[in-house]
């Protein structure tokens, strides 16, 4: 680790400059060093690979000033403050600031390599978890299938990231086809556990017996699940149809492990959608040692725009698949889209978008007559949720644009032929709506 991290010293004597760089590459990292504070501002930034160690008593910007400027540059870069014999009061101020600890003169070495290595420690795991989170909002890997800029969205891809990272089980819950099982294969995806086993089981429609056997082994040949995930994932759907005298092995299970757990157990509940919540048949010990992280799936119906975003995605695999072109949605449909409650959440749009994509196919039919179509007798034809005019016009014009662009495959003079729009207009949508004419090149 220390050796790929880096380690600024900022000291206006050069002696000291070059005892502590000498020493610090001996440990084996990788040494900058500043004579002055104004000249180390220039060289780092928020995602400086590394440390900085830097004199309090300095000409010109001192160590104190020097040390705020870093924290609004990047709150969580670690710094090292050296400070004269006895001058505590100024060490204690830095560490209000947000020093990471500090050094008396004259300093034991060894002490300050050990500060560096811990320092260079925290700064590697803040960097990891930074990458993590860009792989999240630029969509890679199986994050890519959790489609979304709503706020909700956002908020479910940071709790993904955060909850990964951590040890404990997890419990999730959420209408139907809302994603969880998707969002359970995410968590493992971007927690330590990555690369070991992930094992799916639905605990719906199973006898006790069966159950019990298929979990915990009954001696026979079957490998029980509980055995086939150990120092991975394992996945229970359908936790709420775990019978009771089940709920207490699992729960002797759990507390076998100890903390953190060799097993990561990622339990998923539907019971939100029935009046019912999952608290309500679980045993308690059992449900707060899961719902101590708990993940709610947001809805369909409150995901504003993503509904257009979706549709359009969906229509667009759907239309590669039958080899056809993807409807065309008017500024009517695109309002009756987004208003239309989706009992069936996610799974009910790309039914819907694989619909209308056959439909358009044969030249006849209207969006709208699908969705009436899928309203049972019982469901009301719109949301409650109603928006202002301004959010549907604003959802549909940025869906128009998204099309396009991607029909053109990013070509700007294209899309400003077909929407007749300006370049500098459509620059500024595009900018508005959080479009980059780089997502769609060569799709």
């Amino acid at each position: 680790m220390a050796a790929s991290m880096k380690i600024a010293i900022v000291d206006d004597e050069q002696d000291m400059r070059q005892s502590i760089s000498q020493w610090l590459a001996l440990s084996g990292f990788d040494t900058e060093t500043y004579g002055s504070a104004e000249d180390a501002l220039k060289a780092l930034g928020s995602d400086y690979p590394g440390v900085v160690v830097s004199d309090i008593k300095m000409p010109g910007m001192d160590g104190m000033a020097f040390l705020k400027r870093l924290m609004a540059v990047d709150s969580a870069l670690p710094v090292i403050m050296i400070t004269g014999h006895g001058d505590v009061p100024m060490a204690v101020e830095a560490m209000r600031v947000g020093a990471f600890d500090f050094l008396e003169k004259p300093f034991n070495p060894e002490r300050m390599t050990e500060l560096a290595k811990r320092a260079a420690g925290k700064r590697r795991l803040t960097l990891d978890n930074r990458a993590l989170r860009r792989e999240l909002s630029d969509g890679t890997g199986i994050m890519k299938k959790l489609i979304g800029s709503s706020p909700v969205m956002e908020r479910l891809r940071e709790d993904i990231l955060d909850l990964g990272q951590a040890d404990g089980h997890v419990l999730i819950d959420g209408e139907t086809g809302t994603g969880k099982t998707l969002v359970a294969h995410a968590l493992h995806a971007v927690g330590a556990k990555a690369g070991r086993k992930f094992v799916l089981f639905s605990c719906a429609g199973q006898d006790e017996d069966v159950l019990a056997d298929r979990l915990f082994g009954s001696g026979g040949e079957n490998v029980p699940l509980l055995e086939q995930a150990r120092g991975g994932t394992l996945v229970l759907e359908d936790i709420d149809a775990l019978p009771i005298s089940l709920q207490a092995r699992l729960l002797t299970w759990i507390n076998e492990q100890g903390t953190p757990a060799e097993t990561r157990l990622v339990a998923i509940s539907n019971l939100s959608e029935q009046g019912r919540t999952v608290e309500d048949v679980l045993r308690p010990d059992l449900y707060y040692r899961l719902a101590a992280m708990k993940i709610m799936l947001p809805p369909l119906r409150l995901r504003g725009e993503d509904i257009l975003s979706l549709f359009a995605r969906f229509s667009e695999q759907a239309a590669d698949e039958y080899g056809c072109a993807a409807p065309e949605v008017s500024a009517q449909e695109a309002a009756q889209l987004l208003q239309a409650p989706w009992p069936g959440n996610v799974r009910q749009l790309i039914n819907v978008a694989e619909r209308a994509v056959m439909q358009n196919r044969r030249g006849s039919g209207k969006i709208s007559s699908l969705l009436m179509a899928d309203e049972d007798a019982d469901e009301p034809g719109m949301t409650t949720e109603g928006k202002p005019l301004k959010e549907y016009v604003e959802a549909f014009e940025r869906m128009l644009i998204d099309n396009t662009m991607r029909r053109h495959k990013g070509s700007i003079v294209a899309v400003m032929d077909e929407l007749c729009l300006p370049r500098r207009t459509l620059n500024e949508k595009m900018a508005k709506y959080g479009l980059s004419r780089s997502d769609y090149l060569g799709h």
